[in-house]
């Protein structure tokens, strides 16, 4: 069969494919400047910047030390392949949005895929200093709230396996580690406290300024198959371990869970 050849679109929208071509840009150099990208481009800086900076939000690019941009996590995560979650998206939202109506905090639904945390839905708060929409986000589960709580569902033995086993093999060698033994040994420390309480907790392990509680949602068989997060601003952290968000958060999480009692990942 004779393949067709792909055209231009003529109705083309500027803006999209100007950040589509930074993410090609991305992907094939590994690291840009700001200044590089706008004239790839041919748009001023602060256009540029602001493509990047939504490429950041949304976990396609992270910028280094040196104001370099470099590919994100979302820019090698796979489809999760998992039909199962817009299910599970579906029945969770309506009891994320009263959840945020209570607190006035922004929430997340949240699943595992190995060592990512990826964000399927917010209910973003309507409040002025909030925590904004994550839809769509992949970060480091060890270092998100719903990941925690997910990650605390594991066995050590499958933990060691995520996190102490190399990354990757590159040219045939393995690379280092996920955590080096002394920070995986702290990290699941940490993991027994979630158990305990049944909370997982980010105190600006994934973003300055932002802390976040989480607890998994288990379906009927009581196998762990998602998490809600409430994300609020630092400075607000200790004002809500005080009162009532995590009863509130708890409650949540029980009705939920009737609703996808029978959900099977």
């Amino acid at each position: 069969m004779q393949k067709r050849v792909i055209e231009r679109p003529s109705y083309t929208i500027t803006s999209v494919d100007n950040a589509l071509r930074l993410l090609e840009m991305l992907r094939d150099v590994g690291a840009l400047r700001l200044s590089d990208a706008a004239a790839e481009l041919g748009v001023a800086n602060s256009t540029a910047h602001r493509l990047l900076a939504m490429l950041v939000y949304r976990g396609f690019a992270v910028q280094d030390e040196h104001r370099l941009y470099h590919p994100g996590p979302a820019m090698g995560a796979g489809p999760a392949r998992q039909g199962w979650t817009r299910d599970l998206t579906d029945r969770a939202r309506p009891y994320m949005e009263a959840l945020t109506a209570q607190t006035g905090e922004t929430t997340n639904l949240v699943i595992r895929v190995g060592t990512q945390a990826r964000f399927l839905y917010s209910a973003e708060a309507a409040t002025i200093l909030r925590i904004g929409d994550r839809q769509g986000q992949v970060l480091d589960a060890h270092r998100t709230a719903g990941g925690r709580a997910l990650l605390a569902e594991l066995d050590d033995d499958v933990l060691e396996q995520l996190y102490l086993r190399p990354a990757e093999m590159v040219d045939g060698d393995a690379t280092d580690p996920r955590l080096p033994r002394a920070e995986f040994d702290e990290f699941r420390r940490q993991l027994r406290g979630v158990r305990d309480s049944g909370v997982g907790i980010n105190l600006q392990l994934s973003e300055d300024g932002v802390a976040a509680f989480g607890m998994a949602i288990h379906n009927g068989r009581g196998s762990a198959i998602g998490a809600i997060t409430v994300a609020v601003p630092a400075n607000r952290y200790e004002q809500h371990t005080r009162g009532p968000l995590i009863g509130q958060l708890r409650r949540c999480i029980r009705e939920i869970e009737i609703e996808v009692a029978d959900i099977e990942p």
